[in-house]
């Protein structure tokens, strides 16, 4: 009875992932994804979507809804993290739903202009881990 049990959770969770992955990812799109557990409901944007020889496909994120510690931040809490790079399979290792479209966060276009810069130059590539994973190493990051 168990193993069924334990079945049909990974035959439903694959359902949700195949959801997921059928969606070819766009500019504008919103999705819900494998948020930290204390940031239910955030959700990330794709602002951009660009093409490398060798990195292939590298989606230019914001994230909103998130609870960054930040000592730096008014309040000690970051909200919104406006720009991030990332490649294809963080974002299938991340999305959950599509919940609608958005113009790109005007917030993104300073970090992806630094970010580019450095790219460009050979000192800069994107991020490979889970969106979770990601705010989590900002948060670290900035109260360093």
């Amino acid at each position: 009875m168990r193993s069924n049990v334990l079945f049909l959770s990974a035959l439903t969770l694959l359902f949700a992932m195949s959801d997921a992955l059928a969606q070819a990812f766009k500019e504008g799109q919103v999705w819900s994804y494998r948020a930290r557990p204390n940031e239910h409901g955030s959700t990330l944007l794709i602002n951009k979507v660009e093409s490398d020889a060798k990195l292939g496909s590298i989606f230019h994120i914001s994230v909103s809804g998130v609870k960054v510690k930040n000592r730096h931040a008014s309040g000690g809490v970051t909200q919104e993290l406006p720009h991030f790079p990332v490649s294809k399979k963080t974002l299938e290792d991340s999305v959950l739903k599509l919940v609608g479209t958005a113009d790109p966060n005007p917030g993104y276009r300073e970090g992806y202009a630094t970010w580019k810069q450095a790219f460009d130059a050979g000192s800069a590539g994107i991020f490979t881990i889970s969106v979770a994973e990601i705010v989590g190493f900002i948060e670290k990051t900035v109260n360093q």
